[in-house]
């Protein structure tokens, strides 16, 4: 299995992408941090000296040892889906996959050489074809995306802040990196979900498998609408409590809420940039070499201001609020923690300009 050839191609006709970049379906975000991560100087002969620490070679080993190697002669359907999502992705080498016995749902891509592939058996029987069609276009995306590298490098440091938990300020430096990665690495799922969609070419499958990684094999019990309107519900709930109890039970996963996951997939697929790359207009990873950090960069604050002013989520509408002049700031606060209305009657305040505060400034966004 080392290449994949023009003759291992997809079971039913899907548009495939000649020599299209990661970038075409990365997060703004991960794609900011993997160009700048790339652009530095001898970040690769660091890494590489630091190989002897990480636990590549254990897990290969493990992985050889003690679970079942995709092949023609094992797994042969997740063999196909395997060879059918390098050939639409255009990925020359096709990554080892193997299948390991775990009733957890879950799948990894990691490897500083060269990637592997991993899925448990708990996902292989809860996911139809289609649903497992996208699991391993999402794989293969985070192995041409080169995730795997900083995943493996996230999984070492996550284990290293264990051992060192009882040497003082230890494991504060080391889990203020391994907080750093995991956002990154929260950002990387949402491009692997696009890279899923685009090996799959199905936004109903997709949006299955999300759902039943979160409620199980039951979607005669499940509804798709009404599994996106939680996402509506979870990001516009609630006051700023709500808002910083979402922060706190973020920080220490290493994936998006399964519905926010869905909602952000079914948001890109309706945009232009996705009509585009299915039209053939994409970036090649021949011009990657020629990739500017700064505009990468300026792409990801651009995102990160658009998601601030179309957010519904308390916190976010007050920090576009702010961003857009509003005064009062220690009212504002008061009031969103208290659940208090912040409409006319209840206070006024200067904005700054003389005109009387009687709410959250408008952000002259659309909602949604």
């Amino acid at each position: 299995m080392t290449d994949s050839s023009s003759e291992n191609v997809p079971g039913r006709h899907r548009t495939r992408f000649p020599g299209i970049s990661s970038r075409a379906y990365e997060h703004p975000a991960d794609r900011s941090a993997l160009v700048a991560l790339r652009k530095l100087s001898g970040f690769d002969t660091v890494f590489k000296a630091l190989s002897g620490l990480l636990p590549e070679r254990s897990l290969r080993l493990l992985f050889l040892s003690d679970s079942v190697r995709v092949s023609d002669a094992q797994f042969a359907h997740l063999h196909t889906m395997l060879r059918d999502a390098c050939y639409i992705l255009d990925l020359e080498k096709v990554p080892q996959m193997y299948v390991t016995q775990d009733p957890k749902p879950n799948a990894m891509c990691i490897g500083l050489d060269e990637p592997i592939i991993m899925v448990t058996t708990g996902l292989v029987e809860l996911l139809d074809e289609e649903e497992m069609r996208a699991v391993v276009g999402h794989e293969v995306g985070h192995a041409l995306s080169g995730h795997s590298v900083y995943r493996t490098i996230l999984l070492f440091l996550t284990n290293l802040a264990v051992k060192v938990a009882w040497i003082p300020l230890g494991n504060v430096a080391v889990m203020a990196i391994v907080t750093a990665l995991r956002e990154w690495f929260r950002k990387s799922e949402l491009s692997a979900d696009r890279a899923g969609l685009l090996v799959g070419q199905d936004l109903q499958a997709s949006m299955r498998g999300l759902m039943k990684i979160a409620g199980g094999n039951h979607l005669h019990e499940m509804n798709v609408d009404a599994f996106l309107e939680q996402a509506e519900e979870y990001e516009a709930g609630g006051d700023l409590r709500d808002s910083v109890l979402k922060i706190l039970n973020m920080l220490p996963r290493t994936h998006p809420f399964t519905t926010v996951r869905a909602a952000e997939l079914k948001k890109w697929a309706e945009s232009r940039d996705y009509q585009r790359i299915m039209d053939g207009h994409y970036p090649r990873r021949e011009e990657d070499k020629d990739t500017s950090v700064t505009d990468s960069f300026r792409e990801s604050a651009s995102h990160y201001a658009d998601s601030v002013r179309g957010s519904k989520d308390p916190l976010m509408k007050l920090v576009g609020d702010i961003a857009g002049g509003a005064g009062d700031l220690g009212g504002r606060l008061r009031d969103r923690f208290t659940g208090a209305s912040g409409g006319g009657g209840a206070r006024s305040g200067s904005n700054g300009s003389g005109a009387k505060d009687d709410g959250p400034a408008s952000t002259g966004q659309p909602e949604g």
